[in-house]
């Protein structure tokens, strides 16, 4: 990848980059760029995979890769995350292996719900990732949900519900603000709005100024960000991660992010969005915002970049590979996982 001149700067010297994520800093934002990379290397892959009918759908990150990673780095291993469409790459950061989400992508028996769910909807247990739905705005009550259980737990994790524009529009997004403002409960609620739901802009879902200004009317703080800067990102989740945490209750942020891609491997939005739009959203891309600002600061060179460039195609090729390689699930399978003990219902079945 090269940052363009086109590419809108990060407004941060080294210093204000230490303020805002800390005496790591430096470390951190490198970490983030190398997950970003490997993000965007996984979205290219499958989306050519998927036209050559390999994978049956996929719904791309691009352009949400910031958001997504300061997910992944801000939260602890006591956290949930109840995702959109788009979160998958935070999964990865918290230590679910590609090569298990390949699986998933192409259904195999290895995949952990044996094929039973659509691509791009992984379920991570052992990252505390909870599968999404594609029922628009569910997770929002079912972060809820989860924040309730692990304060009736004395759990110290925080329960963050992620969802797009378009889930403000839900009633699950008024029954779980209301419900965690009544309860203060310890959830945070992201909002990543890029400005397109499917293909309905964002003006012509609210009138509201913007969509952290809703969280008001529930007696929730909320926030409006720039999603396409790393480091604001990671600041804003790791302070409400820490708010909530600490007893104070649920905050709700809103990342303004560019929808790089359609929305799926189904859509094309030639068809509504503006013609200058994909120039908008390059120019802030995330990921060469960052590229950029690490390159202005001493540290990244095109040696490194191309070393993780690299390093990032090389996994997702193999975990393409690897899944690829691995069987369909057996029909056999069709009831296991399912009941404790499958043989009381399908009987001639199994046999």
């Amino acid at each position: 990848m090269s940052a363009g001149a086109g590419v809108v700067p990060l407004p941060y010297d080294a210093a204000m980059a230490g303020s805002l994520l800390g005496p790591e800093a430096r470390a951190i934002a490198l970490s983030a760029y190398r997950w970003m990379t490997l993000g965007r290397a996984l979205d290219a892959r499958m989306q050519g995979l998927q036209r050559q009918g390999r994978v049956g759908f996929y719904g791309a990150a691009t352009g949400h890769e910031a958001v997504n990673v300061a997910l992944g780095l801000a939260t602890s291993p006591a956290d949930w995350i109840v995702p959109g469409l788009r979160e998958q790459l935070a999964a990865l950061v918290r230590g679910h292996p590609l090569a298990a989400y390949a699986q998933h992508l192409f259904a195999t028996d290895l995949d952990p719900a044996r094929g039973r769910q659509m691509p791009c909807h992984p379920s991570a247990r052992d990252v505390h990732y909870v599968s999404m739905s594609s029922v628009i705005g569910t997770q929002i009550t079912h972060a809820v949900g989860i924040a309730a259980g692990l304060r009736a737990r004395a759990d110290p994790g925080v329960a963050l519900g992620f969802f797009g524009d378009g889930a403000t529009s839900a009633n699950d997004f008024h029954a779980g603000l209301n419900f965690a403002a009544v309860y203060h409960l310890p959830v945070v609620f992201g909002c990543a709005n890029n400005q397109w739901a499917i293909s309905v802009p964002v003006e012509r879902q609210t009138r509201s100024a913007t969509l952290a200004a809703k969280g008001a009317a529930y007696g929730i703080p909320g926030e409006r960000i720039d999603g396409t800067d790393f480091f604001r990102s990671y600041a804003t989740l790791r302070d409400a991660i820490a708010r909530a945490r600490s007893g104070n209750g649920p905050t709700l942020i809103e990342f303004q992010v560019y929808r790089m891609t359609p929305h799926s491997s189904s859509d094309d939005p030639t068809r509504y969005q503006p013609r200058d739009w994909g120039a908008r959203a390059a120019s802030h891309d995330p990921v060469l915002r960052l590229e950029d600002w690490l390159r202005k600061n001493g540290q990244l060179d095109p040696e490194l970049e191309g070393q993780i460039r690299i390093e990032a195609e090389r996994q997702v090729r193999e975990a393409v590979a690897e899944a690829e390689s691995a069987p369909p699930p057996r029909p056999e399978s069709l009831t296991e996982d399912v009941f404790v003990d499958s043989r009381p219902f399908v009987p001639e079945r199994g046999e």
